[in-house]
């Protein structure tokens, strides 16, 4: 009888007497006007944190985003957190990105209330350099274009009931969700509806994916809405919400062709994207 694989095998966490912390992010930075960043893609937690989680791995990295990293070389400025989104939450501001309570995730119990502060203290500080790092960037890139576009990839699960169990209704769930809740469309509506055509040029595994905006989240967290606070509106920022269609929420495993059909229409997206930012006012190529 064959097995699934199990996050465990998949993502396995080093051993504790003999880990070495990996680099919490990587960051590449070429010239031009889009960022690209995934900063829910990381399920490593560093060393000294890990006797204090509680969650199994498996549950974990359902709530992750695994892989969403493979569809964001399309950017001039990458940006990709390696560790998990629950060692520090980039899209949360710092008083909810490291928490003990289950309220704040979900239900789900995390980490044991009893991890030091100390620990906390060293999320934090990792919670401040990103932002510290992305206003840097940002500054440099309106700076030399005038005019950005920010993609920040996330996934989202369709199938919570189990493996077995129905996937939740496509009316609420579609393939692609685009969070444009800061972005003005007075400005950047033309952008935003190439964008989404460019997703759409582009079949995934036969089938034209279902591509809307604005469908399942108020707000995309808060990267966007500090872009949009510091920068209005010099920084078009899109929240890509991947429904986990390209891989298994249960086994883990990915499916690869419909990954590589994601990732064609991501980087048809981008073109189309920055054809449309160059005929902006105020955009410097």
């Amino acid at each position: 009888m064959n097995t699934l694989p199990q996050a465990d095998d998949l993502y396995p966490q080093p051993a504790s007497n003999h880990a070495t912390d990996n680099p919490p992010w990587d960051l590449m930075i070429q010239d031009g006007p889009v960022m690209t960043t995934a900063i829910h893609a990381g399920h490593i937690i560093r060393k000294s944190l890990q006797p204090w989680l509680e969650i199994e791995n498996g549950d974990r990295l359902r709530e992750e985003d695994p892989l969403t990293d493979y569809f964001m070389a399309g950017g001039d400025t990458v940006f990709r957190a390696n560790r998990s989104r629950f060692e520090f939450d980039l899209n949360r501001p710092a008083e909810t990105a490291v928490t003990v309570d289950p309220d704040d995730t979900w239900g789900l119990k995390i980490w044991n209330p009893d991890m030091p502060e100390a620990e906390k203290q060293t999320s934090l500080a990792l919670h401040a350099e990103f932002y510290r790092l992305m206003a840097e960037r940002v500054e440099a890139m309106i700076a030399r274009h005038g005019r950005i576009l920010v993609l920040d990839l996330h996934s989202y699960n369709h199938r919570r009931d189990g493996a077995e169990a129905d996937a939740a209704p496509q009316a609420g769930n579609p393939d692609i969700d685009l969070g444009a809740t800061t972005l003005d469309k007075a400005i950047y509506g033309d952008l935003l509806d190439r964008f989404a055509d460019g997703l759409r040029s582009r079949k995934v595994v036969g089938k034209t994916p279902d591509v809307r905006v604005n469908v399942r989240w108020e707000d995309g967290g808060n990267f966007p809405e500090w872009l949009h606070a510091e920068y209005g509106d010099a920084a078009c920022v899109i929240t890509l919400e991947y429904k986990k269609i390209f891989m298994d929420e249960w086994s883990h495993g990915a499916e690869v062709l419909a990954m590589q059909d994601l990732r064609s229409g991501f980087h048809a997206a981008v073109r189309e994207g920055r054809a449309a930012l160059s005929r902006l006012e105020g955009f410097r190529p």
